[in-house]
């Protein structure tokens, strides 16, 4: 799982030690294991976030974990032309290659430990594809998109696309030098993220030497997810199992803990985990397809206006020129 990593935890800036006097660790309120399906013969998808309500997840709506998998030539799977309003699009990449296009001028080829922001707002198009070279040699494919609300205030905000590329991310050490800690976006610790965001989150991975355990500082007005990208160990307190696959949402309190089985499986050799949390917008939520407004006339209109389009257009492909007059050189 490449990401970015350093070969020394130790020389990073230090994460504070946690306050025993002052620390209130939440503990984990539900354990959900993710949807998983195999799309074509190798691309495994897993979706953490099935099954469990909007109320929940506030100001999350939607997660995929597309990977780890190794494609061979021809498989590489990406996404056509599809439009968004309402939310955010956060696509991290841990491993892998992707293009990403939209109708308002953004996007770019993103890999190893970057991260793509989208905000869609009033409404726009774009397509996540791999490149030309990932399709013809086939290769390894990981990578994660969050789904982060807007609220009902700037559900019709201008888009915006960001990428934010691996050299960029606030990379840290656990205060024992057992963790590695990239900060996406929000504040850990005293420590920001180069994510600019619209709702208030915090976006954290971190990778666990076997044997380690992490607590992070986590704000009370912040609900907190931890997801298992690889490995294995144990979350919360009160040690609840924790591995590829699951997710942890945790009650209330000042931090969160997980820690690593001292033995991983042959398929990691540390615990992976993405943490996530966010300021609750605590308004109606509508969901269709591509679409996150607070009503059901809200999405009508979205679908009307991308019918109309009203939500942008697709760039026009540039055609190759030819030459029209004779080539002195000839």
């Amino acid at each position: 799982m490449p990401a970015i990593t350093v070969e020394n935890p130790l020389a990073l800036p230090r994460l504070p030690a946690p306050d025993p006097l002052t620390r209130v660790d939440r503990d984990v309120v539900v354990l959900n294991t993710a949807e998983s399906a195999t799309l074509g013969d190798h691309f495994v998808m897993r979706r953490p976030f099935a099954g469990l309500d909007l109320e929940t997840l506030d100001p999350f709506v939607h997660m995929d974990q597309s990977g780890e998998s190794h494609l061979p030539p021809g498989e590489p799977i990406g996404t056509a032309w599809h439009p968004h309003r309402g939310f955010e699009t956060v696509t991290y990449v841990i491993d892998g290659r992707v293009r990403h296009q939209d109708s308002n001028g953004g996007g770019g080829l993103i890999g190893d430990g970057d991260t793509q922001w989208m905000t869609a707002g009033a409404g726009i198009l774009h397509k996540e594809a791999p490149p030309e070279e990932l399709v013809m040699k086939g290769g390894v494919s990981h990578a994660v998109q969050l789904w982060v609300n807007l609220p009902g205030s700037l559900k019709f905000a201008a888009p915006r696309y960001q990428d934010i590329t691996a050299e960029k991310i606030t990379l840290l050490g656990s205060y024992d030098g057992g963790a590695l800690v990239r900060v996406i976006a929000g504040r850990v610790g005293g420590y920001s993220g180069p994510g600019i965001t619209h709702t208030p989150i915090t976006l954290v991975h971190a990778t666990l030497a076997p044997g380690a355990s992490l607590t992070l500082p986590w704000r009370r007005d912040f609900n907190a997810l931890a997801y298992a990208l690889a490995g294995r160990g144990t979350a919360g307190p009160r040690g609840r199992r924790f591995e590829l696959g699951h997710l942890a949402v945790f009650g209330p309190g000042n931090s969160v803990t997980v820690a690593a089985d001292t033995v991983q499986d042959e398929r990691s050799r540390s615990l992976e985990v993405l943490f996530m949390g966010g300021l609750p917008i605590r308004e109606p939520v509508a969901v269709y397809g591509p679409f996150v407004m607070n009503t059901q006339a809200e999405l009508a209109q979205a679908f009307e206006d991308f019918r109309a389009g009203r939500l942008g257009s697709i760039p026009a492909v540039p055609v190759p020129v030819r030459r029209t007059t004779p080539d002195p050189a000839k």
